[in-house]
């Protein structure tokens, strides 16, 4: 795929996924050009966080639909749905950095990162009601566990788009900024998360992820272990000695 499409870029610990996409660009080439993103950089141990953003204005954009058999259809959002699963469970942070409108694929991915950040030109919602269609890639389940089950029938039921306050106001979003300091404030927002403990994170992300949809009792248990589980990492022993000797403390993530 060509890189105005899908460009990886490294700054450091952190990786900047740039995905503009395109009006000619289909959203099966999209998905694989982003599962080789996501697995190549699962394996990386100094990427300790990614960055999703996109380009003027534009968030991984695609062509319209052609027509699909319902077997076609099932095949590919079988995939898109796995390729998203791989982004969640990469083990790292990943922000996603988001101006313009942020629709259809664009929106599933967004909604499969750790959390949200725009500008005050971003607008949020699934159109493909217009087109008698469904979000087919997650996108009807995480978004009800974002926002509630009213506002996401709400949206996906009528196919409009909501403005950037709004997405503040209901949670879809973290953190609005002004356009011109997007970028530049979601970069130092991670560099600031992936200078914590990656075990740390990794493992805290795995534990709100999973006690999410279970009994508040179970979940509390999977706390209880993770808890205990740092006490085996040389991260929490770096983080106190750190702590006791007055300096940055330097993590591994072991």
């Amino acid at each position: 795929m060509s890189e105005r499409y899908c460009r990886l870029e490294l700054d450091g610990p952190i990786a900047r996924l740039r995905l503009p996409g395109g009006a000619q660009l289909s959203r099966q080439a999209l998905l694989e050009a982003l599962r080789r993103h996501f697995d190549h950089l699962a394996e990386k141990e100094e990427v300790r966080g990614l960055l999703l953003c996109g380009q003027d204005g534009q968030f991984c954009r695609t062509a319209s639909d052609q027509l699909m058999t319902p077997f076609e259809a099932s095949r590919l959002a079988g995939f898109g749905q796995q390729v998203l699963f791989a982004l969640e469970g990469c083990g790292k942070p990943v922000l996603a950095a988001l101006s313009g409108e942020v629709t259809g694929l664009g929106l599933e991915l967004a909604l499969a990162c750790s959390f949200m950040v725009a500008d005050r030109t971003a607008q949020f919602g699934f159109p493909e009601i217009v087109h008698g269609r469904l979000p087919a890639f997650g996108g009807t389940q995480r978004l009800t566990r974002l926002v509630g089950r009213a506002l996401a029938k709400q949206l996906l039921f009528s196919g409009e788009l909501i403005l950037a306050d709004e997405a503040l106001r209901v949670r879809l979003v973290n953190r609005l900024y002004e356009p011109a300091e997007l970028e530049q404030e979601a970069l130092s927002l991670l560099r600031r998360i992936c200078s914590r403990s990656p075990f740390a994170l990794r493992v805290g992300g795995e534990v709100v992820d999973a006690g999410y949809d279970i009994d508040l009792k179970t979940a509390c248990l999977l706390e209880r272990d993770a808890f205990a589980l740092c006490f085996a990492s040389h991260d929490q022993a770096e983080g106190m000695a750190s702590f006791l000797e007055k300096r940055e403390p330097q993590f591994t993530g072991s």
